[in-house]
């Protein structure tokens, strides 16, 4: 999760970025759409040799905490990662993976192993092949729903693997909830499985923004621009009324820059021009709107500004290439 800072091009009227991360106000812009909930949990123990595979899920977040004992998390390009006590990973693409007692380890996908409710999103598994022996390794696992609102363009950028523990300087804050974490999967308490899910949402949660702070990795496209202060003050207008039918004179003025040198810099740094950005942002919040909150199509059109629905289901349909109809229906959306 360090970040290496880059320089931008230098112009006259538009100088290169003194600071490598996003300024403050467009950081909490930033988290203020995510949305980071678990569906779906495991508190797994299990005694070497074991090896448990996870599926990929698009669209989702794999979460993992190791209570107790040691692991290997192998990734999808077959990396291999050590885990000792107190880690946190977060994997914001939920690409398969296994967790392994060692490289060598037979895997089984963790699917097959039987399970017991501990109450409604979360269960206990059993992945210990010896039942006499008692397991040496505990691990929080789950699945969670991650969104970034009108930012979930930034969540392509994240790294497939982010890992924290409780020694990680960068973090200090969650060196109390990792330690909770790790006394309630340990002890087992009445209770214990709820708390363990709400503590993992936060830790998750924490990742993600000190990725953010950071300076959200490499800079480039969407990243430059929150880099540069000018650009930046231009994006977060954007987000803050992205129903105002903005002209590129007006972001240009929010930035502090002639008309034509923003627009020049806003493709040459994100790629796209001004106008596309700020279409192409309405029909990210529209279809989070559409099938998340499950909003009628005309109130969604309404908050984006658009006089009609059916001026709003032809740019959605030109955007993202289905219908508004067919995104609350669950179609795949693309485009965004």
């Amino acid at each position: 999760m360090l970040v290496h800072p880059h320089s931008l091009t230098e112009t006259p009227e538009m100088p290169p970025l003194d600071q490598p991360a996003p300024s403050p106000d467009l950081m909490s812009e930033l988290l203020l759409g995510m949305r980071l909930r678990g569906i779906q949990y495991r508190r797994i123990q299990a005694r070497p040799p074991f090896g448990l595979g996870f599926g990929a899920r698009p669209g989702y977040a794999h979460f993992h905490f190791l209570a107790t004992g040691t692991a290997t998390l192998r990734t999808a390009d077959g990396t291999l990662h050590d885990l000792r006590s107190g880690t946190a990973a977060f994997l914001p693409h939920a690409e398969a993976h296994q967790l392994l007692s060692a490289a060598d380890a037979p895997v089984e996908d963790i699917a097959n192993f039987s399970t017991a409710p501990l109450c409604d999103t979360v269960c206990a598994v059993d992945a210990c092949t010896c039942p006499e022996a008692a397991p040496d390794t505990i691990l929080f696992s789950g699945c969670m729903e991650f969104e970034l609102g009108g930012m979930q363009s930034l969540v392509r950028l994240m790294p497939a693997l982010m890992l924290v523990d409780a020694l990680d300087s960068r973090h200090p804050g969650l060196m109390p909830i990792l330690a909770a974490m790790e006394h309630e999967a340990c002890a087992a308490r009445v209770g214990f499985a709820g708390i363990l899910a709400r503590l993992a949402d936060v830790v998750a949660a924490v990742i993600v923004r000190g990725w953010v702070e950071s300076g959200c990795g490499t800079a480039t496209g969407l990243v430059a621009a929150l880099r540069e202060p000018r650009l930046a003050r231009a994006i977060l207008a954007l987000h803050r009324q992205p129903g105002r039918d903005w002209t590129v004179a007006e972001l240009a003025r929010e930035s502090g820059t002639s008309r034509s040198v923003f627009a020049e810099r806003f493709q040459a740094t994100t790629g796209v021009p001004p106008l596309r950005y700020a279409t192409e942002l309405r029909m990210r919040l529209a279809s989070q709107w559409l099938t998340e909150d499950r909003l009628p199509i005309e109130a969604v059109a309404g908050r984006l500004g658009y006089s009609s629905q059916a001026a709003f289901s032809r740019a959605f349909k030109r955007i993202t290439g289905v219908p508004p109809g067919a995104s609350r229906a669950g179609v795949a959306v693309g485009g965004v």
